[in-house]
């Protein structure tokens, strides 16, 4: 008799144990399955155009651009992005690649992230693993290591900022080989 009540016990502690075990899993499935979704469009092999009046200003390429609406909504390009600057003639003044972007909407920046370049059509190559392009202010800085290396000088430095075409650009911090006045 003790026997089957410690049985019958153990079935009945089995049981419980079972059904609780159940019912947190049954949970678990119905939590994974609310998936919070973002509202996101995505678009490949984009070409976009940046013009002031009937002026184009700027080319934006990527092979994959991700836009987020969220309540900041924001446009993520993990693939890479090229931006080319074009002056009034409609010639190429610079062009920036990075291996990753994100730009904010609403704060009117663009992160560029990771091997970015930044060439000019007089021989300046910019290098760094972040930019930041400041649209209303129409200008670009980095608080990263930056390189630039002209035709005849390599300079580093620790932060940077130029504007939109590169033309000029001032740094903080520089070491190198420069000339320094004349």
């Amino acid at each position: 008799m003790k026997v089957r009540f410690i049985y019958l016990s153990l079935f009945f502690i089995g049981m419980f144990l079972i059904s609780s075990c159940e019912n947190d899993l049954r949970e678990v499935e119905r939590i994974a399955s609310q998936k919070s979704e973002i509202p996101m469009d995505r678009t490949t092999g984009l070409e976009l155009i940046y013009s002031d009046g009937a002026l184009v200003k700027a080319k934006l390429i990527t092979p994959e651009l991700l836009h987020f609406k969220t309540n900041s909504p924001y446009y993520e390009m993990k693939k890479g992005v090229t931006i080319i600057f074009l002056d009034v003639n409609q010639q190429e003044s610079s062009r920036v690649v990075a291996d990753y972007a994100i730009r904010r909407e609403n704060e009117k920046n663009m992160e560029l992230r990771n091997n970015v370049v930044v060439t000019t059509r007089e021989g300046k190559t910019f290098k760094s693993d972040e930019l930041i392009w400041d649209e209303n202010l129409r200008r670009f800085y980095s608080n990263k290591t930056v390189a630039i290396k002209t035709v005849s000088q390599t300079i580093f430095g620790t932060k940077f900022w130029a504007n939109e075409d590169f033309s000029y650009y001032e740094i903080e911090q520089s070491t190198g080989n420069f000339n320094v006045g004349q």
